[in-house]
């Protein structure tokens, strides 16, 4: 086993000897949910204010407003009774360092993982690699408001979410821990 798992397993042992939680109920307490990015710099039970069975958080790389995503939040709405979505993307995003382009390049050299520098990414593995990320959108961000903008609208517009649900947009900082409001998502996502 490696020490990760060795540690991940301990600390759920030490978790589970305490824990108290089997009686939350399926439906999240305070009706909403979340999607935002899956950096680990970001925890939205701390920026939240949440504990176990408060909301729901979603998270994919970027906080994007993919198919994956919606598909999350309408059963989210549908099944369990959320009635309020944040859309919440971060300053400093890993999304932010790459294009379609470069992915799809780095993964036809090698599947090993990549190094960045002052000049750009590195592919320094070894092949063989595979073509077939040149056929996916990865939802990279060039400009954080427009992205969080972009993917409230997406939601808004999609044809299973209903039109009475506020969705918000937001860009943590990750160097204040602040929430900053995104005024175009703000109004892209008001209730219709």
């Amino acid at each position: 086993m490696s020490q990760i798992l060795n540690e991940v397993l301990s600390a759920n042992q030490a978790y589970a000897a305490s824990f108290n939680k089997g009686h939350l109920p399926l439906p999240p307490g305070r009706h909403f949910a979340i999607l935002t990015c899956m950096d680990a710099r970001l925890d939205p039970a701390k920026y939240a204010g949440l504990t176990e069975g408060d909301a729901h958080v979603i998270r994919n790389a970027g906080g994007r407003a993919s198919d994956d995503a919606i598909r999350s939040l309408v059963i989210s709405y549908k099944l369990l009774g959320t009635r309020e979505w944040l859309v919440i993307h971060h300053t400093d995003c890993g999304m932010e360092l790459f294009t379609n382009e470069i992915m799809g390049d780095l993964l036809s050299n090698s599947l090993e993982t990549a190094t960045i520098d002052a000049s750009g990414w590195h592919d320094v593995g070894k092949g063989p690699g595979c073509t077939d990320g040149k056929y996916i959108n990865w939802l990279t961000i060039k400009n954080q408001e427009q992205s969080v903008a972009e993917d409230v609208m997406r939601i808004r517009n999609h044809v299973l979410v209903p039109k009475n649900i506020p969705i918000y947009g937001f860009i943590y900082d990750v160097r204040s821990g602040k929430l900053v409001e995104v005024p175009a998502a703000m109004a892209a996502g008001r209730p219709l």
